[in-house]
């Protein structure tokens, strides 16, 4: 057991950690106060500031921190604090010292998004939170649910398990990468809704290629429709500037552990409040929280300390700043990207527009195939992404994340320039 000096001294090292990452991101942001967020995100001693705060293998080139990335050490320490604190005797310190602070964590998670407390419930990644409406959601035999194919595997594989079981029919839209636009996206989408359609489940940005798609235009015209929307936002929350009022969406689901920089395992559902009673929570719960969003925290013992670090992950985002952080990670997408913008070998699956993507991008070396180049990669520079394999298109989603160094993009895109131009030995 953790003795209480032991704790103490700990505790005190942490805030000691904190504090002073607080002080030099101060001190950081001062030193650019007033200038554009565009004209930060070119700014490598600002960014430096910010590599800092990260305990990195720079061994090697991760580019692949979408799917989970590592939490800087003010967050990390602080997590690892909460669960030396509730392993002194989990029974009591867990569930009454830890635990309740999910209610302060709700609140400045509701904040963030811009949504009432009682309408966000904290969950352990994207896929519990949206499957809780998936599953939840009254649908009979024959009633509709519109998605596309670029959705993510499990979402569209929890659909396809509603197929199986109630006799739903669910279609699948598909659209080319990039997009002409926003509002082809938007047409597609609505165009294949019928008297049938109940839901609208897609992306707030896709995993595959970085594809934003416009939420608000697509859910108000689905409201008009009375159709529900479920929109995916596991890439998006933290990664550039929104609310959840620019979505006007029913339902959204995100990770946390992506770039929030919070503990892997931590995420968020929300729901409009008026629904929340209409929605079956995944694990059973009580009659009493019919109307209570906290019915979708319901999952039996589990620890409470990754939520609580949650906190400190919001501090570190505060800090940055988000449109800051937004213009870094499109910075770092276009460095690589317009390298490959006109090669003849090559192609970036992603769009240049700022209105539709931001910091993940895909690019696909004509004739090659990605899992051999993600291996090859890996193995000759230790520069690490991730192949993609589409029934439509193929290639390497790169995605950098604000502990990214320009050399880390400049060396992946000479790498990549080789394996163009000769291939893989």
């Amino acid at each position: 057991m953790l003795s209480r000096r032991d704790f103490v001294c700990r505790a005190a090292g942490a805030a000691a950690v904190a504090a002073g990452w607080q002080r030099r991101l101060a001190a950081a942001a001062e030193a650019t106060a007033g200038r554009s967020p565009s004209d930060v995100a070119a700014d490598e001693d600002f960014w430096r500031e910010i590599q800092g705060a990260f305990t990195l293998d720079r061994t090697m080139i991760n580019l692949n921190s979408g799917g989970v990335s590592p939490s800087p050490r003010v967050v990390h320490e602080a997590y690892k604090r909460y669960l030396d604190v509730s392993n002194q005797s989990p029974s009591y310190y867990m569930w009454q010292v830890v635990e309740p602070g999910i209610e302060r964590v709700r609140a400045r998670l509701a904040g963030a998004f811009g949504c009432d407390p009682e309408e966000l419930a904290i969950t352990r990644n994207a896929s519990e939170a949206l499957q809780a409406a998936q599953l939840g959601l009254d649908l009979k035999a024959g009633d509709e649910v519109v998605t596309t194919n670029q959705d993510y595997g499990r979402m569209l594989d929890t659909w396809e398990q509603r197929v199986r079981r109630d006799g739903i029919v669910l279609k699948k839209i598909s659209f080319p990468v990039p997009p002409a636009s926003q509002a082809d996206l938007a047409d597609r989408l609505l165009g294949a809704v019928t008297p049938k359609t109940r839901v609208l489940h897609f992306c707030h940005i896709t995993n595959l290629t970085g594809q934003i798609f416009p939420v608000g235009d697509i859910c108000r015209a689905a409201r008009a429709r009375g159709i529900r929307t479920i929109v995916d936002g596991a890439h998006a929350f933290a990664h550039f500037p929104f609310t959840a009022a620019d979505l006007d969406c029913d339902i959204y689901g995100t990770s946390l552990h992506k770039w929030l920089l919070a503990p892997v395992g931590t995420g968020f559902l929300y729901v409009r409040r008026p629904l929340v009673k209409d929605i079956w929570p995944l694990t059973p719960a009580n009659v009493s929280l019919g109307d209570n969003i906290r019915k979708f925290e319901e999952i039996g013992t589990h620890p409470a300390a990754a939520h609580s670090a949650i906190a400190e992950a919001l501090d570190f985002h505060e800090g940055i700043g988000v449109a800051r952080k937004a213009a870094r990670l499109r910075y770092l997408k276009d460095r690589w990207a317009r390298r490959f913008e006109s090669h003849p070998r090559a192609k970036v699956l992603t769009s240049f527009d700022p209105a539709q993507a931001c910091g993940i991008g895909n690019l696909s070396p004509v004739g090659l195939d990605p899992h051999k180049v993600a291996d090859h990669l890996w193995t000759t520079r230790r520069i690490f992404v991730t192949p993609i394999k589409h029934e439509e298109f193929g290639g390497l989603r790169v995605t950098p994340n604000v502990f990214t160094r320009l050399e880390e993009i400049d060396t992946f895109s000479a790498a990549m320039e080789k394996v163009i131009e000769k291939g893989i030995s």
